[in-house]
């Protein structure tokens, strides 16, 4: 199982390296059914002036629309950066079961807040994680000069 979520969070990663090419936070995710990649995305905050264009929104949308079916149950949400509280409450309507993160966000992460849901979403952090903080704190060296 390690392994599947090794490569996968390599195919988040590569839309992590995208959103940095294209100046924005790089986070990337894809979502996983039956160990198929059924959405991918980075982030597009700047590119659609959205400040809720977050990777992990854009790639449930996606997978929505993939299968035709609001319900994400059985699929994996890979994401180099610990999801922030908007995007945990997506995954939790959307029905994601497993969310699996590299880098955590000790800011903004959803860990931060004591959440008490109504049902259990598998979490795996850490994955990839030195990969996944090294190309945020490039970018923000960028940005910053």
């Amino acid at each position: 199982m390690e392994k599947d979520h090794i490569h996968f969070m390599r195919k988040a990663l590569e839309e992590a390296k995208y959103a940095f090419y294209k100046n924005e936070v790089p986070v990337g995710c894809v979502i996983v059914n039956e160990n198929e990649i059924i959405s991918r995305s980075s982030n597009m905050v700047e590119l659609l002036n959205d400040s809720t264009a977050h990777a992990e929104l854009i790639a449930i949308t996606s997978a929505q629309n993939s299968i035709n079916n609001k319900n994400l149950d059985g699929c994996i949400l890979y994401t180099t950066l610990e999801p922030c509280l908007m995007c945990h409450g997506a995954i939790y309507w959307s029905k994601i079961n497993t969310i699996v993160y590299g880098a955590s966000d000790e800011k903004r992460g959803f860990s931060r807040h004591n959440l008490e849901i109504d049902r259990k979403i598998n979490i795996v952090k850490g994955v990839m994680e030195e990969e996944s903080r090294e190309l945020l704190e490039n970018f923000f060296k960028k940005i910053r000069g």
